[in-house]
């Protein structure tokens, strides 16, 4: 039984590692080509790995590309996930534009692999449709940060939090993508400023 189970333990952890490797070959391959220029070849290659195994873990380039889109993008979340409970207009503003920063700055470190994911959204239906649900995971976080605002008596009560945080998201997701192609004519600190000013102006009492 123990035997059985280390054998098992070793092959699991042997998938792992050429999964792991054939992500990290992935993400060189397509910084290096662009999405649309790299091959899935190319990525076996340089994960020295076999095209039989390599089709086990995926089944084409855009499934490698959704799994690195979606580690890149839990990063991001995590700052979206950063605990949320003001007790003043005042404190509210300071999460937020710490908030908006570490979004921004994020962006601007990943810059190289956004381009990537940015350039696959526009021609990979599947990447596509994952980005749609990153982007409704955040606008989903980002409403339950405004109902409360909205139940502690910090924000207004006429707007809908749905709607709000749609908007809100679409507003840093524009900034971050000028960021990624480097098109942004202010500093990355002005625009937070000026985000974040223009969204707890409209929305805090």
């Amino acid at each position: 039984m123990d035997k059985t189970r280390d054998r098992l333990s070793s092959r699991n952890l042997k998938s792992l590692q050429t999964r792991n490797k054939l992500l990290a070959a992935g993400r060189e391959v397509f910084i290096e080509y662009g999405f649309q220029k790299a091959t899935i070849s190319e990525i076996i290659k340089k994960a020295h790995t076999g095209y039989g195994t390599a089709y086990v873990h995926f089944k084409n380039k855009d499934d490698i590309l959704i799994e690195l889109m979606e580690d890149v993008m839990n990063r991001f979340y995590e700052i979206a996930e950063l605990p949320f409970e003001p007790k003043s207009r005042q404190e509210a503003y300071r999460l937020i534009e710490k908030q908006v920063g570490l979004f921004l700055e994020m962006a601007n470190k990943e810059r190289p692999m956004m381009r990537v994911i940015e350039e696959a959204i526009r021609l990979s239906d599947d990447v596509r449709k994952n980005w749609q649900a990153i982007r409704e995971r955040f606008i989903q976080r980002i409403a339950q940060d405004v109902a409360y605002s909205q139940k502690s008596g910090l924000a207004r009560t006429d707007v809908d939090n749905y709607l709000i945080a749609r908007g809100w998201f679409y507003a840093n997701e524009m900034y971050l993508w000028e960021i990624v192609r480097n098109e942004h004519r202010f500093s990355i600190k002005d625009i937070v400023h000026n985000l974040t000013a223009m969204y707890t102006g409209g929305l805090y009492i």
